[in-house]
């Protein structure tokens, strides 16, 4: 399948681009400096880009298959791009009848509020974050409204090293024995996996250990 990654040099981003491509797909890493991914495989496309430009975003999902979203703002606690950029990609999928779409947001958005711990939600999502989980969830509300075939993937609290794959998946709303932490090279593995896998198709899933 040709695949497209947005955020494609993110911490989540670089490692889903490795991903898809050993599972064999023809990948499209957008980036702003999409030259920065020290990968070698003539099955990669780099396409520099900002995802707060829908004319940018539009001329790059022309021809994809499916779309994977890993949109971040690295230490910015105001920035929009994650709901501003996937808007932009919502338009441009619809424009060019891309259907799938995998979008990474995170565990507490919507009704896994529940999951979390007072940590999370009066400390980190309640102050520190507040502005970065609004654009969670207003990311969220834009995919649910997209008519496409999305997947909503809710990770808690990224760490470093391998990928373990022993992390649970899809637990009910108000499960309370999680770590709240997953490898990000877990999170990467369970996005590409959604490209073919349609198993939460139209649905939010939570990830975590």
């Amino acid at each position: 399948m040709k695949v497209i990654v947005f955020g494609a040099t993110g911490s989540v981003g670089r490692l889903a681009v490795e991903r898809l491509l050993a599972d064999g797909h023809e990948v499209t890493a957008f980036a702003r400096r999409p030259e920065a991914l020290e990968i070698i495989n003539p099955r990669l496309n780099r396409v520099t880009g900002n995802a707060m430009k829908l004319t940018e975003v539009c001329n790059a999902v022309a021809g994809q298959d499916a779309v994977v979203v890993t949109l971040g703002a690295g230490t910015s606690r105001t920035s929009v791009v994650r709901s501003k950029g996937t808007e932009h990609i919502v338009k441009a999928m619809q424009h060019h009848r891309v259907d799938r779409l995998i979008c990474q947001s995170t565990l507490g958005a919507g009704d896994s509020w529940s999951n979390l711990n007072f940590f999370w939600k009066r400390i980190m999502f309640g102050l520190l974050l507040r502005p970065v989980f609004l654009d969670h969830e207003r990311q969220e509300q834009l995919v649910r409204e997209s008519g496409l075939d999305w997947t909503i993937v809710r990770p808690s609290a990224f760490t470093d090293g391998p990928a373990d794959g022993n992390f649970k998946v899809d637990f009910p709303t108000g499960e309370r024995r999680l770590r709240l932490e997953i490898s990000r090279a877990d999170v990467a593995g369970f996005l590409t996996g959604c490209v073919r896998d349609t198993t939460f198709m139209h649905r939010e899933v939570g990830i975590s250990h």
